[in-house]
């Protein structure tokens, strides 16, 4: 017997509590991200979350969460990582190349 069923990806999803999104926005905006991720056949295993002023520049998150994000990806096997807002191309590149992860923000997806 020969099995063709496929791996079904494990994700992380991440977003930003800040000035003008609390923490109950961020719930409810995860948990719709939860629902678009299961929608393209990945399974959600944690949620990581954290207040800044702004997104980091560079990283999105801070220097401390994305290690802490790099941490549990590593141990728990995860294959992606799902950002709640858009990334730019510069902040993909740069979690992609510290997380070793393939990464998503919102956008890519919805697509």
């Amino acid at each position: 017997m020969i099995v063709t069923a496929k791996k079904q990806k494990r994700a992380i999803l991440i977003g930003l509590i800040t000035r003008t999104q609390n923490e109950v926005q961020l719930t409810e905006y995860l948990d719709e991200l939860a629902f678009l991720a299961e929608t393209a056949g990945v399974i959600t295993i944690k949620r990581f979350s954290q207040k800044l002023e702004k997104p980091d520049v560079r990283t999105f998150v801070g220097k401390g969460k994305l290690e802490e994000i790099k941490h549990f990806a590593e141990e728990k096997d995860i294959d992606l990582l799902i950002f709640d807002d858009e990334l730019s191309p510069s902040q993909l590149r740069n979690i992609e190349k510290e997380t070793q992860r393939k990464v998503l923000d919102r956008n890519n997806l919805i697509l």
